[in-house]
């Protein structure tokens, strides 16, 4: 049974599943209380479903980009939980999270969101030949260099509001419930990068920061 953990945001979310496919989640409102909840989360999650933590045999983690004191929180306890029970541990970042659910367009994916200062946090997959191809790396850019590369066959999805989308020209997209994270695709994904890739590194595993925060913990 795998742990999927997303604090990259208010709303936590963790999962439990099997094989890669969903078998327990919850979400929740959680601005700035990661710490005080999580645990406590995971723990209730495990009982509501029968499952000890003996059972578990994989951690997958959100990396961000996104909430700089949830992401440190989430990490650092996907890391705990992992050492502490001798489990593989594998890092997801956040948009091609957001993009994986999506991979049945034949064109490029693009999740993008808000980074604060202007700027959009982006990136571009494909699902081909069976893969999940990463075309362009997480990055920041304002609303118009992600309109100056953004390809013609793209699909936006994660976190567009109305102003970008006119700026991006109105291409296709994707909102609402339809596009939101779900622990699901984490244990999905997580479990993809497991197979092709082996675990990450649990010393060297961090969030990722597109921008350090200026003063105290921020989003992006």
């Amino acid at each position: 049974m795998e742990l999927a953990i997303d604090t990259a945001d208010d709303m936590a979310a963790i999962g439990l599943s099997l094989d890669g496919v969903a078998k327990a989640e919850l979400r929740w409102s959680c601005p700035r209380r990661h710490n005080a909840e999580l645990l406590p989360a995971i723990d209730g999650l495990l009982r509501r479903a029968g499952v000890t933590k003996n059972e578990l045999t994989a951690v997958f983690v959100c990396l961000g980009p996104g909430s700089y004191m949830g992401l440190r929180i989430g990490v650092t306890t996907a890391k705990t939980l992992a050492h502490t029970l001798g489990l593989p541990l594998v890092g997801v970042n956040r948009l091609s999270l957001d993009g994986w659910q999506h991979r049945g367009h034949a064109g490029a994916i693009v999740p993008v969101h808000r980074a604060g200062r202007n700027d959009w946090a982006w990136a571009a997959y494909r699902w081909r030949n069976d893969a999940w191809d990463e075309l362009s790396a997480p990055m920041l850019g304002t609303a118009d260099a992600i309109s100056e590369a953004l390809p013609a066959d793209a699909l936006v999805c994660g976190e567009p509001d109305d102003a970008l989308l006119a700026a991006l020209g109105s291409p296709r997209f994707v909102r609402g419930e339809s596009a939101m994270r779900r622990p699901a695709g984490l244990g999905e994904l997580g479990l993809a990068q497991l197979q092709s890739n082996g675990p990450d590194d649990a010393a060297t595993l961090a969030p990722l920061y597109l921008r350090e925060p200026a003063i105290g913990p921020q989003g992006g």
